[in-house]
């Protein structure tokens, strides 16, 4: 997620941004909270990096596992969740 993009996602009233200034309908400004901003990019970018293995994958790890004695799955979730720990 862009800059621009979450402006507009926290702030209905903004129709356009030129440069980092918003402005409304009537071509007001609109004040924004930049930190709301970089914490929502932040947050998406997380969403985005942290992708699981798809659900029939972890069954199947996880059926492999009970059969072999293993901890594939475990091993494959706690690396996903190191390689992309959350936002504080």
């Amino acid at each position: 997620m862009d800059k621009h993009t979450a402006i507009l996602e926290l702030n209905p009233s903004v129709v356009t941004i030129r440069g980092d200034v918003a402005y409304d309908e009537n071509n007001n400004e609109v004040s924004y909270d930049q930190t709301a901003v970089k914490n929502l990019i932040a947050s998406k970018q997380y969403q985005e990096d942290r992708q699981y293995p798809s659900i029939q994958d972890q069954l199947d790890m996880q059926y492999w596992d009970a059969v072999n004695g293993t901890t594939t799955w475990k091993d494959a979730i706690a690396q996903v969740k190191t390689d992309n720990p959350k936002p504080e």
